[in-house]
């Protein structure tokens, strides 16, 4: 079944698929989309394309693949081509850097960071694809983490902290 999307959804999708997967070509990201469920024309998604920035770099093979450009001005490049940093390995060092704590309750897990760094914290939390992990809400120091077991907060939580020892995440 397919479902009609918003611009933003569908380029949001595809941002989505050319991180985790090295996309060849339009057909071979078309086919992905389809699978998805989202029906696009050639043009729409050459124009997303455009839009969202993406380029064509050489991956270790020496394939070209398309990839979009890191956060916040980052030079890491978002795609699997074998030489960029991996969402976990992010995650695990900006942790490191900027949580200052992390205290749960039930689902909730509330991260403390320096002022102005939860918004970036927050999206490597969402990045790194921990499937413990429902999603985030990000204020200027503070992120609402929610857990998918009512009671997951704790193990979040205790994840999290985890990272800033350089200890591996249980998720």
């Amino acid at each position: 079944m397919t479902t009609p999307m918003t611009k933003t959804a569908r380029q949001s999708r595809v941002i989505d698929l050319l991180t985790r997967h090295p996309v060849h070509s339009q057909g071979e990201l078309a086919k992905l989309l389809q699978d998805a469920g989202v029906d696009v024309t050639q043009a729409t998604l050459s124009r997303d394309l455009v839009e969202i920035g993406a380029v064509k770099l050489r991956a270790d093979d020496g394939s070209l693949i398309y990839a979009v450009p890191g956060e916040g001005g980052e030079r890491i490049r978002r795609a699997r081509t074998g030489g960029a940093e991996t969402f976990a390995g992010r995650l695990s060092r900006i942790a490191a850097e900027l949580l200052v704590s992390a205290e749960a309750s039930a689902n909730l897990v509330i991260v403390r960071t320096p002022p102005g760094a939860a918004q970036y914290l927050a999206s490597a939390i969402d990045h790194a694809e921990w499937s413990t992990i429902l999603g985030t809400v990000a204020g200027d120091d503070s992120i609402l983490v929610i857990a998918r077991d009512p009671n997951g907060g704790e193990d979040v939580a205790e994840s999290l902290i985890g990272l800033t020892a350089g200890r591996e995440r249980r998720s």
